[in-house]
Parts: C-alpha cells; sequence; structure tokens
C-alpha cells in the first residue's frame, strides 16, 4: 500500500465474506500489528475481537487496562491463553466465558481460590483446563471448597493442569473431592503435590464410607497420562498408581527430596516390579530432582531395572534420573528390551560407561532423542556408537566432562539434528570446525555453556561460508575467552538467532551489544529484529553505554533480557519503564523464554521496524519521559 487512503480504498473493495475468512486465521499479535499500521483498521478491530475463536497473549504479561478492551463479549470464543502476571481476582468476570473449551491462565500469582470456584461456575464446558502459580503471592489462599466447585461443575475435562501446590489441601476432604472429577479425564498433571496424598486420593477404600451393598466407584478411572512432581517416590505410592490406573499409558514422577529418604519413604526394587502390570505404558520418566540435596535412587540396581524391562516391550521413551547403582547391565537390558524406543534420557547415571552403547547397532533401535546428562564416565567412544542413530534430531550430552573434539566429529554426520547441547565438555574451538562441514545447517537449538577451551574463533570455525542457517537458539555462557571479537563474527554472519545467552562472559563488553543492536540477518529487516532473550548477566564489560542501545528502537522484539543490576540500578530500572513488556531480569535468575508452547501457530505475523503489538497496546505511551529518567540516571552514575 502506498499509503493510507490507498489501504482503506482496498479494504474498502473486499468482500466482507473475504474479509472475514483472512480475519480468522489470524492471531491476537497479528490483528495489534495490523492496527498498528493503518489508522483505517482500528474501526474493525473491535469487530474482529468480537469473534475469535481462539486468543492468546503469552510473550506479555498484559495488564487490566490492556486485556479488558481486547476481551469484548464473544460467544464464538473456544480456546484462552494468557500471561497473568499482571492480573488478579478482578479480572475474572470479563476473562471466563462459558463458550470456552480450552482455558490457559499462567503465572496466576495474585489471584484467590476464586479463580477454580469461578472456573467450575462458568466454564462448565472445557476440555481442556491448565492453571499456574495459583495464590502464591502472599496474602493469597486456595480452599478445598474451591477445587471441589471446580471438578463438580467441570464435568467436560478431559485435561486438567494444576500447576501449583495442592498438598495446601486438607487431606480428610482430598479423596472425597477429587472422586467427583470429569470421568472424561484422561490427562491429569500437578505441580506439586506429597506422596502421602497420591497414595490415598488412589486406593479405593478411602473417602466417605460406602455402605455394604454398594461397590465404590474407581476414582479417575481414564487416566491415561499422570505427571507429578511429589516429596518423595516411594514403592506404596507406584504401586497404587499401577493398580488403581489400568488404562495408564504415560507416567512422569518427579521428586526433590528435603532429607535422605528412609526405606519407607523410598523407591526399591519391589517398587519397580509393581509398575506396568498391563504393559501398556509407552512414556515412562522417574527422576530424583537434587534441586535441594545431593541424593539419589540408592534402593535400586540392575534387578530393579530387569524386573521392570520384562514389561516394557511397548515402551517407546525412558527417563530416568538419579539411578547411582544402576550399571551398563541394567540400561542395556533396557536398550534391548524395548524395541520401539526413540526416545532416552538418562540423568546421573553415575555408573553408565561406553559399553552401553558398543552393541547398539545389534538392536533395532532408531532413536530420535538422547539425553546423557552428568553420565562423567562416557567418552568419545560411546557418542561414536551412538552416532549410528542418524535419525537423532536431539542430542543433550551436558556435563559429560570427557568428551571433545572426536565426539562432535561423529556428531558431525547426522543429517537430521535439531538441538545439541555441549555444556561443560572438553572441546576446541577446531572441533567446533568440523560441526560447520556438516549439521550446523539443520541445527536449530546449540549450547556450548562452559566449554572453557573454546575462544573467539570458535564463532567463525562455525559460521564462516555457512549459508541457509536455521540456527534459533545459541548459548555461549562461561566462556572465558570469547571477547567482544567474537560476537562481531557473530553479528557479521547474519545468523537468525533468537535468543542469545552469553552470561559470565568476562571479557564480553559494549562493543558487543552495539554490534548485535545492529545486526542484519538480511538486507530487508530491522537491525536486531530477530533477538528476543538477550542474557548479558555477569559479562564483565558492559558499562552504562550499552544501556543506550538497549532501548527502542533497537531489539524491537526483545523480550527477556538478563543483566547486572549492580551496573547501575536507576538505570536498569529506568529501561524497565521504558519498555514495559520486557522481562528484565539482574539478579541472575536463568531466563526461561520457553516456559510454555508459545507457537504462532499456521499464521506467522511479520515484524518490521517496531514491535507493532506492543505499539497498539502503548498507544503511544509516555515513552519519552521514561527516555529523560535514562538519561538523568546516566548523569547521576
Amino acid at each position: 500500500m502506498a499509503n493510507d487512503e490507498s489501504f482503506r480504498y482496498s479494504l474498502d473493495q473486499l468482500p466482507p465474506a473475504a474479509l472475514c475468512t483472512i480475519i480468522t486465521k489470524l492471531d491476537v499479535a497479528s490483528i495489534c500489528s495490523v492496527a498498528a499500521t493503518c489508522s483505517t483498521s482500528k474501526d474493525w478491530v473491535s469487530q474482529i475481537l468480537s469473534f475469535l475463536s481462539v486468543f492468546q497473549i503469552l510473550d506479555v504479561a498484559p495488564s487490566m487496562e490492556i486485556m479488558r478492551p481486547l476481551l469484548p463479549p464473544n460467544p464464538f470464543l473456544r480456546s484462552l491463553k494468557v500471561d497473568c502476571g499482571k492480573l488478579d481476582d478482578s479480572a475474572i468476570d470479563f476473562m471466563l466465558r462459558p463458550s470456552l473449551h480450552e482455558l490457559c491462565l499462567y503465572n496466576c500469582t495474585d489471584f484467590s481460590g476464586k479463580l477454580l470456584c469461578e472456573i467450575g461456575g462458568k466454564c462448565k464446558d472445557l476440555r481442556s483446563l491448565c492453571l499456574g502459580s495459583v495464590a502464591e503471592k502472599w496474602g493469597r489462599s486456595i480452599h478445598i471448597s474451591d477445587l471441589e466447585e471446580l471438578l463438580k461443575n467441570c464435568t467436560q475435562l478431559e485435561a486438567l493442569m494444576l500447576m501449583f501446590d495442592i498438598s495446601i489441601f486438607l487431606r480428610h476432604n482430598f479423596a472425597r473431592v477429587w472422586a467427583l472429577a470429569s470421568s472424561k479425564l484422561t490427562s491429569l498433571e500437578i505441580g506439586y503435590i506429597s506422596a502421602v496424598m497420591v497414595t490415598e486420593l488412589l486406593s479405593p477404600n478411602l473417602g466417605p464410607r460406602p455402605s455394604p451393598n454398594n461397590i465404590q466407584a474407581p476414582i479417575l478411572p481414564s487416566i491415561q497420562k499422570l505427571c507429578l512432581q511429589v516429596d518423595y517416590i516411594t514403592d506404596t505410592m507406584v504401586s497404587t498408581i499401577s493398580q488403581g490406573l489400568s488404562s495408564l499409558t504415560y507416567l512422569d514422577l518427579r521428586d526433590a527430596p528435603l532429607i535422605e529418604p528412609r526405606i519407607t519413604f523410598d523407591l526399591t526394587n519391589c517398587g519397580l516390579q509393581e509398575l506396568n502390570p498391563h504393559g501398556k505404558l509407552k512414556h515412562l520418566s522417574l527422576i530424583r530432582s537434587q534441586e535441594f540435596i545431593f541424593t539419589y535412587f540408592k534402593r535400586v540396581n540392575d534387578l530393579g531395572i530387569l524386573l521392570m524391562a520384562d514389561k516394557c516391550a511397548k515402551m517407546e521413551s525412558i527417563c530416568l534420573g538419579g539411578f547411582c547403582r544402576v550399571t551398563d547391565t541394567g540400561f542395556k537390558t533396557l536398550l534391548h528390551s524395548c524395541c520401539n524406543l526413540y526416545k532416552l534420557r538418562v540423568s546421573h547415571g553415575t555408573q553408565l560407561t561406553d559399553l552401553v552403547f558398543h552393541d547398539i547397532t545389534a538392536t533395532s533401535l532408531s532413536l530420535t532423542h538422547v539425553s546423557l546428562r552428568w553420565c562423567y564416565l562416557l567418552t568419545n567412544n560411546a557418542i561414536r556408537n551412538l552416532a549410528t542413530n542418524i535419525a537423532l534430531k536431539a542430542l543433550d550430552l551436558r556435563d559429560c566432562r570427557s568428551l571433545g573434539d572426536e565426539a562432535l566429529q561423529a556428531i558431525s554426520f547426522l543429517p537430521q539434528l535439531r538441538i545439541l547441547l555441549l555444556d561443560g565438555s572438553d572441546i576446541t574451538d577446531v572441533g567446533m570446525s568440523y560441526l560447520r562441514y556438516g549439521v550446523i545447517g539443520s541445527l536449530i537449538s546449540l549450547s556450548v555453556r562452559g566449554c572453557k577451551r573454546l575462544t573467539d574463533k570458535c564463532i567463525s570455525a562455525l559460521f564462516d561460508g555457512s549459508s541457509k542457517l536455521q540456527l534459533q537458539e545459541l548459548d555461549l555462557s562461561n566462556l572465558p575467552y570469547l571477547s567482544d571479537n567474537g560476537i562481531l563474527a557473530l553479528a557479521k554472519s547474519r545468523v537468525p538467532i533468537s535468543e542469545l545467552r552469553m552470561r559470565q562472559c568476562p571479557l564480553i563488553g559494549d562493543t558487543s551489544i552495539m554490534a548485535l543492536a545492529s545486526m542484519q540477518v538480511d538486507d530487508n529487516s530491522w537491525y536486531g529484529s530477530n533477538l528476543r532473550l538477550l542474557d548479558l548477566y555477569n559479562c564483565g564489560g558492559i558499562t552504562q553505554l550499552a544501556f543506550r542501545w538497549l532501548k527502542k528502537p533497537y531489539f524491537p522484539r526483545l523480550r527477556w533480557l538478563g543483566v547486572t543490576g549492580s551496573v547501575n540500578r536507576d538505570i536498569v530500572d529506568a529501561l524497565a519503564r521504558n519498555r514495559p513488556f520486557l522481562h528484565v531480569a539482574w539478579r541472575g535468575e536463568e531466563l526461561a523464554v520457553d516456559q510454555w508452547d508459545n507457537s504462532d501457530g499456521l499464521y506467522m505475523h511479520d515484524y518490521d521496524e517496531v514491535d507493532e503489538l506492543e505499539q497498539w497496546l502503548l498507544e503511544g505511551g509516555e515513552l519519552d519521559i521514561v527516555d529523560e529518567e535514562m538519561a538523568d540516571a546516566e548523569l547521576m552514575d
């Protein structure tokens, strides 16, 4: 369109039916983008929003003032997904709709249990519900009656994800309330629950005492997928799940003990033997996290794995974390027993060695996803044998310290590899050059965090002469010899990176920020347009000068930024006000832009010189004032 008038004329020429068809293909961000670029389109944005079937805003956490006009009355709305980090109970009335089939509300820290109660009252036709971090803010509370209203009224629920601590509910009513849950529920995920509550929930003799003449109906009879984070994974809990959920095909259990478990509160060989009695499981994940203490499944050895392997013929995915007494014998038995296995994940496999993969070519396996994290005994030989699975798409070798350039040489021949994580390995710049001649063209994610032998040369070794790269995520953190020269080479390579992490790099300074701000992926794109995440935490050379380049119009798509707050806290605060939809982290926390599925679907909106979604939401704002605040902060430093 040459100008606004020609665009208005073109819109007028479109038949209403054609315009309606186009509108239904747009997401919320795209609609706002169109509204920001043409004054005519603002007149019909409200009409568009009144018959959208899908509404999703997860990139930013909108406020009440922003959300209310975006959610007018709409009887056609079926799916609603929102980051509720800036919302509270006052948003319930205009967000919840009887027409909803899918509802995903994340970061609900400022909501109370009223949210669950109102969902049960207003959204009785829900098929899928996901709630994250409900009532985690101080002073907010949830009562068992709130959960009861939700489960009693949402009779069509098929998938339920309660990603918060539900151990706060009173135990004596807990099982009774879950007996009200939809008989159609096939998938259940819970953020945190105690093992005792799980056992009581699924035990058929709990709840209101049944009459001698009546048989108590099973609880959650249709569950096929169960994902729980608990205090302890125990034999009793595993046995109760296995006996009570006969249709289970997907089981994911994770614990994070605060103290070393006693035998009555731990998993043993007996518990493993109880798993999968019907042979239906296709996915099994048993992970002991070391979030609080260094602890393992010390009461499980090869015998437990051998007993479990007899019923694993249909397994397609196995994830085992913290099984420190399981040796090559146990792991090899699993590989040879599961002929359909395509996903293997082992973490803290302290006795896992190269022998597990020595004869992997003798199996019929076609592994596509392999993660071997914190398996310190693995060497290059294991990776050479593993790389015979040419269908590999994801390979996680983080903290396998003995891996070097020979492993990269084998990996370079994997034609479909999309994800490669090499944190803490012993690779060099020479090893990185092997990737350039093979796998670099297919990679979308690469991490070499903590590979301390790498220098600036690894950037040119990777990208010089490469074309048609797809790389979107790159982690260069904790590289002591990476300097501004390396980042200048990265900027010149025009790699379409959307996430770049460079935390704990002492030689990275302001020059790197200026180079990235001026980076062009192609001749038609705006400078820095692809970066959505940039982590600069504790980079030694960053000064207040870099913050000038972090303001608009540079990095227009940036959503996550990690910096060191000690540079100048006033400047950091002013930057956060200048870009209110930018998550600025300054305490050293890891940035997690992919916390939720944030795909744009079939329609990918185009970002030009500025982010039109942000522009439309702000409607001009008072950003000039904030720019002055940043300037004042720089002068005061």
